[in-house]
């Protein structure tokens, strides 16, 4: 199933009310940071809790449910609390206490459970079915896809024009939202950790496949397969993936902190960590957008 540019737009629409519009920072003429880490929950997650909830309009009694590294649960967490919903969470072992905190401070019901994500997914599949309540998937399902991609929209808006944009990828839901955003009208890049390589594996096999997961981004970005609502929408589009190793994402975590007072995790700056490793390198004058998308982290860590 591909996600276009007209989801998007609904789904735009659909959360507005709910959402921050989340700024922008030009660095420079070339090099401008989406900040969605300012986002409600500390990352994008919410724009696909919120147009998830919304479109499925009446609720069951037992509320929603969902499976996630950390950030999704957060999203959905929070959206359940503004919205008046029950919400029960999923999380596996790896999960930052952090988010583990977060989660709870939001109302929900946590259960951690699994050593990955694939595993807590399995837990909270089986819970779902138990209960009846409404299965909030990380990245497969459209209607998530589409509200992580209101990010493109926005960002559209509030540049006017840009050549490329970096965006880090795990299960997909948001490198797939933003491509179906921008619909052609800038490149998107995925990138990935080259510990879990789920885009860049699905493109070499043509389909979405089983990889390993580990390393410092894992807790985030630790889906063990690509969905396929994103790999068909990426696919259909021709987006690229670029890989980088563990020492160019913990690099450009620091980056952001010194440079920009920018307190991400991990995950949040993989896509910063292809600028600076050299993974990927804009042409001259190129206009390229990176996506900071995740701020629960620890910052006693950030020095």
């Amino acid at each position: 199933m591909v996600v276009t540019r007209p989801d998007v737009e609904r789904a735009a629409t659909r959360i507005a009310a709910h959402v921050r519009r989340t700024p922008v920072l030009e660095d420079t003429p070339d090099l401008t940071l989406k900040l969605e880490l300012l986002q409600h929950g500390g990352s994008f997650k919410a724009r696909g809790a919120f147009n998830r909830i919304l479109a499925a309009g009446d609720l069951p009694e037992a509320g929603v449910i969902a499976a996630s590294g950390g950030n999704h649960g957060v999203g959905v967490a929070y959206a359940a609390r503004m919205l008046g919903v029950r919400a029960e969470i999923f999380v596996p072992e790896i999960c930052a206490p952090v988010k583990v905190a977060g989660l709870r401070a939001l109302g929900a019901h946590v259960t951690q459970t699994g050593a990955i994500y694939a595993e807590a997914y399995e837990a909270s599949a089986k819970r779902a079915a138990e209960t009846g309540a409404l299965e909030i998937h990380a990245y497969e399902h459209a209607d998530v896809v589409a509200g992580q991609g209101t990010v493109g929209l926005e960002l559209l808006e509030q540049t006017g024009a840009f050549d490329t944009i970096l965006v880090a990828v795990g299960g997909g839901g948001l490198v797939a939202g933003i491509t179906a955003a921008l619909d052609g009208a800038a490149g998107v890049v995925a990138v990935e950790p080259a510990l879990i390589p789920t885009l860049h594996d699905a493109l070499a096999n043509g389909g979405p496949v089983q990889v390993p997961v580990s390393g410092v981004a894992a807790d985030a970005l630790g889906a063990s397969r690509l969905g396929r609502v994103a790999y068909d929408t990426v696919a259909a589009a021709g987006i690229r993936s670029v890989l980088v190793g563990e020492d160019a994402i913990v690099e450009a975590r620091d980056h952001l902190w010194r440079t920009y007072r920018i307190a991400a995790e991990h995950s949040g700056a993989t896509a910063m960590a292809a600028l600076r490793s050299g993974a990927y390198t804009p042409a001259p004058g190129e206009r390229v957008v990176v996506l900071v998308c995740g701020a629960n982290t620890d910052p006693s860590t950030l020095a």
